[in-house]
C-alpha cells in the first residue's frame, strides 16, 4: 500500500489509517466512498475518523486478510478519485448568532484562548474550514481552525445541545444536527436545518465542502430559523456543472 497502512484491530475490524506526509487522508476518504458505495462481503459496518477508518466484518464470513488485501486493491485504484478530492467543493455562508445564550461555552473558549469575544468570533468568522467527515447523525465535522491554541474539550459534556449549535475543539468544528450531549464546546447557533431526514439528500453539507460562519443577529436568524441550508449560488451552479 502506497499512502495508507491497514492493520488488525480487535477481534472483528480492520483500521485503515492515511500514512504521515503522504496524501493518505485523501486516501483513506477516498477508500470510504469505494467501500460505501459497494460493501464488501461481510463487512458490517464502517467508521469514519478524521484520519482513519474502522472496518468491522463479521468473522463468521470474511478475515481480517481478506479485508486487508481488498484495502490494498483499492488503494491501488484511488489515485484519480484523490485528484478529485482537490477540487474545491460548494461553498456555505452559514449565519451564527454568537452570544451567551447561543453560544454559552464562547466566553471561557475565549479566555481560554487569552483573547476577547471579539477576538474570538472574528477568528471564527475569517476561517475557511473544509467538512472532512460526516459523524454522528450525518454532523459535518471540518478542520481548517488557525485558534491561538486547539480548545479543550468541556471537562463535563453537556446532556442536550440544540441543533444548529456550532461547536468547536481542537482546531476542528462542527455543527449539531440535532438535539443531543457533546463534549464540544458550543460557541453559536446557526438557525438553519443542516440534515433533514425527510429529504432525499438529508445532508445539506457533505466531505469536501468549505464553510464561512458570518455573525448574525437574533432577528435575523429569527427569519432564517428552520429553512433548510443552501449553498451560495455560485458554488451550487458549479457543483451542477461539473
Amino acid at each position: 500500500m502506497t499512502g495508507i497502512t491497514a492493520f488488525p484491530f480487535g477481534d472483528a475490524a480492520v483500521m485503515v489509517a492515511g500514512v504521515p506526509g503522504s496524501d493518505g487522508r485523501a486516501q483513506v476518504r477516498s477508500i470510504g466512498r469505494l467501500l460505501e458505495d459497494r460493501t464488501p462481503h461481510g463487512v458490517t459496518e464502517l467508521v469514519a475518523g478524521l484520519d482513519s477508518l474502522l472496518v468491522r466484518y463479521d468473522p463468521l464470513r470474511t478475515t481480517a486478510e481478506s479485508i486487508t488485501d481488498l484495502l490494498g486493491l483499492l488503494d491501488e485504484g484511488v489515485v484519480e478519485e484523490t485528484e478529485q478530492l482537490g477540487t474545491p467543493g460548494r461553498v456555505f455562508t452559514i449565519p451564527v448568532v454568537f452570544d451567551a445564550g447561543a453560544g454559552p461555552d464562547l466566553e471561557p473558549v475565549a479566555a481560554e484562548l487569552g483573547q476577547t469575544v471579539d477576538r474570538l468570533v472574528g477568528d471564527i468568522g475569517e476561517t475557511t474550514f473544509e467538512v472532512v467527515l460526516l459523524a454522528a447523525g450525518m454532523a459535518p465535522m471540518m478542520e481548517g481552525g488557525h485558534f491561538a491554541r486547539p480548545v479543550r474539550r468541556a471537562t463535563q459534556p453537556r446532556t442536550n445541545v440544540p441543533p444548529g449549535s456550532i461547536m468547536i475543539a481542537g482546531q476542528n468544528a462542527i455543527i449539531q444536527p440535532f438535539p443531543g450531549p457533546t463534549g464540544w464546546r458550543v460557541v453559536g447557533r446557526t438557525p438553519h436545518v443542516v440534515v433533514d431526514i425527510a429529504r432525499a439528500d438529508a445532508a445539506a453539507i457533505l466531505p469536501g465542502d468549505r464553510v464561512r460562519f458570518v455573525p448574525v443577529s437574533r432577528d435575523e436568524a429569527l427569519r432564517l430559523e428552520g429553512s433548510f441550508l443552501e449553498p451560495d449560488a455560485a458554488t451550487d451552479a458549479e457543483g451542477a456543472a461539473r
